[in-house]
């Protein structure tokens, strides 16, 4: 009842207020992106969200377009400049996915919204995370972000899964703030920002190569 109606209605009425209040911050990034990494302003890609139904997610763009003698994107850290930096510390980059939390495709917290090419690596039990609405933030980013394993990552998605609840939601949205203030999980030890999911142990045989 909780997760299909009354955080539905929360979830809007929280957005069209920080809409109508912060409407200004959107344009000002908008500028400073433009001008410090170009266009486009708005970075667009395909992730699964509620029952793996496939959307599209809008973030601000932090990367640049670099590209190596062989024409494939340059690393993660080597793209990633000190504005984009900034805008992930801060997570100022993910205002956009406001507009997926009005078009139903997100809530204000759920499980992130992960690769699409993530979704055949998945244990059966890993795809219970997908049984809610993914969130702008969640029960793993405030108990770790990137910082931590894909393990335990998955462990806090299932955990959230299975206590979808108000109390719940307001725990992880007051703990983001924290989060926000330290600065702290934006990247992993040995990436920029976290490494690529290789799938869960016991689940790669059979999967594409």
């Amino acid at each position: 009842m909780y997760e299909r109606y009354v955080k539905r209605v929360l979830d809007v009425a929280v957005v069209l207020a920080a809409l109508l209040l912060f409407w200004w911050v959107y344009a000002v990034l908008a500028v400073l992106v433009r001008v410090k990494l170009g266009s486009p302003v708005i970075f667009a890609q395909d992730r699964p969200g509620k029952d793996e139904r496939v959307f599209k997610l809008y973030k601000f763009r932090t990367m640049t377009d670099a590209r190596g003698e062989d024409g494939e994107p340059l690393p993660d850290e080597e793209r990633l400049t000190p504005f984009g930096r900034a805008l992930r510390s801060t997570s100022l980059d993910e205002l956009p996915e406001l507009v997926n939390i009005l078009k139903g495709d997100m809530s204000l917290v759920g499980p992130r919204p992960l690769l699409v090419e993530y979704l055949p690596l998945y244990s059966e039990e890993q795809r219970h995370r997908h049984d809610v609405r993914p969130g702008l933030t969640g029960w793993a980013q405030v108990n770790g972000r990137n910082a931590i394993r894909w393990e335990d990552k998955f462990r806090y998605d299932l955990e959230y899964a299975d206590n979808c609840t108000l109390a719940m939601d307001m725990r992880v949205f007051v703990a983001t703030f924290k989060v926000l203030l330290r600065r702290s999980g934006i990247s992993s030890e040995t990436s920029a920002t976290m490494e690529r999911f290789a799938g869960a142990p016991g689940e790669l045989e059979g999967t594409a190569k």
